[in-house]
């Protein structure tokens, strides 16, 4: 899948999929890159991903660990789309808007289709906000 590198901003070097109207435009934008640690995912709090009670709302957590399983996996993935066949998420303690939130994980196994991977979203400051895993399965983009 092609990815966008982000020229200018808080991001600037990171890339997206900014062909993923959803995860782009609606739900993000979403950012990856990898590091001396390994490949990570972030993005910023902003008032648009809040609840009524004041913290990150669980869907977003949620739609950014789906988008951290494919940043964390993409090697894996060889180049081809994939989706999300499998997910689960355990919420751990709310974020709030402003904060910078990362996810890292590994891929856990890799099969011809199939890639198992897990991770943990945290905030700027180290604190686990959710953990997550998921299975991605490799398939031909759809016309």
């Amino acid at each position: 899948m092609a990815t966008t590198r982000m020229e200018s901003g808080e991001f600037a070097g990171w890339t997206t999929w900014a062909e993923e109207p959803f995860e782009y435009e609606a739900a993000g934008p979403f950012y990856f890159t990898t590091d001396k640690k390994g490949p990570v995912a972030a993005f910023r709090v902003a008032h648009k991903h809040m609840n009524a009670g004041g913290v990150v709302h669980g869907g977003c957590l949620m739609t950014f660990a789906d988008f951290a399983l494919f940043a964390i996996g993409h090697e894996a993935m060889e180049g081809e789309y994939g989706v999300t066949v499998a997910f689960t998420a355990e919420f751990l303690t709310g974020a709030l808007e402003g904060e910078r939130l990362e996810a890292r994980g590994e891929v856990l196994q890799k099969g011809r289709s199939l890639s198992f991977v897990r991770g943990v979203v945290r905030t700027d400051d180290g604190r686990p906000v959710l953990n997550f895993s998921g299975t991605i399965k490799r398939r031909r983009k759809q016309p």
